[in-house]
């Protein structure tokens, strides 16, 4: 691995972390300062909202702030071809150690208010309408990052997509988990952020088809992204393709 490429997949791990650590432990705050469940989600979409646009303001320029498979599976297939696309080495190495960071994020978040390390979720969120939820919610980030990126306004991602998902706590059912990895590391921590692990996986599957609709969606609004190749003079290695767009 590349240092290059070695230091984009430690900022997705870092920032998939922090992102994680932010959820929960803004999640165990609330429950210790109030018994109001409105309350709490106020509390905690307010810091997911300031805590990921810094985030992704810091990040961005390293490795384009995924920190959520989902996004970075769909900027992988839509800019497959070109000189700014993610090679599949670099997907491989993405999608667990932003996994890897969401489960770390979890353990340091229930570490620093003294809960244990590793506590399996027991809130159940089984149920059609909050898969629903994921969809939707997942369907709309995949739409805004893919529509940033093709109008030229990927510049606005940490105040958009921040804003989105703070937005889509409230609008959605499920208080939009929107990433696979962030809802496996939430599985680790009983508190007020979790999800019991045997409702992963439908929520993964959720998320999945919200991501495909997400893509259907920006080819509908935006067309295809201009596929430019580069050409490679002979006896010269290719680059290695730019950080895509903050997402």
């Amino acid at each position: 691995m590349s240092a290059r490429l070695g230091r984009r997949v430690l900022a997705e791990a870092v920032g998939s972390a922090a992102l994680v650590t932010v959820v929960v432990g803004a999640g165990i705050q609330a429950t210790e300062l109030t018994p109001d469940n409105g309350v709490r989600l106020l509390a905690d979409s307010l810091a997911t909202v300031f805590g990921l646009g810094v985030l992704i303001a810091l990040l961005g320029p390293v490795s384009g702030a995924h920190f959520n498979p989902v996004v970075t599976l769909a900027v992988w297939v839509t800019e497959r071809g070109s000189a700014e696309g993610l090679s599949g080495r670099e997907v491989a190495a993405r999608l667990p150690a932003q996994t890897a960071g969401a489960i770390g994020g979890a353990v340091l978040a229930d570490a620093m208010f003294a809960r244990p390390l590793v506590h399996w979720s027991t809130h159940d969120r089984s149920a059609g309408h909050l898969w629903l939820g994921e969809l939707v919610a997942t369907a709309g980030l995949v739409l805004l990052v893919l529509g940033l990126g093709r109008t030229g306004r990927a510049h606005l991602a940490p105040v958009a997509v921040a804003s989105y998902i703070g937005a889509a706590y409230w609008f959605t059912s499920s208080t939009s988990f929107a990433n696979p990895a962030v809802t496996v590391g939430r599985a680790f921590t009983d508190t007020f952020a979790g999800i019991a692990p045997a409702s992963v996986l439908p929520f993964v599957v959720a998320q999945l088809a919200g991501a495909a609709l997400g893509l259907a969606l920006a080819r509908a609004l935006f067309g295809r992204p201009r596929q430019v190749r580069t050409r490679v003079p002979p006896g010269r290695s290719a680059p290695e393709p730019a950080a895509p767009s903050p997402s």
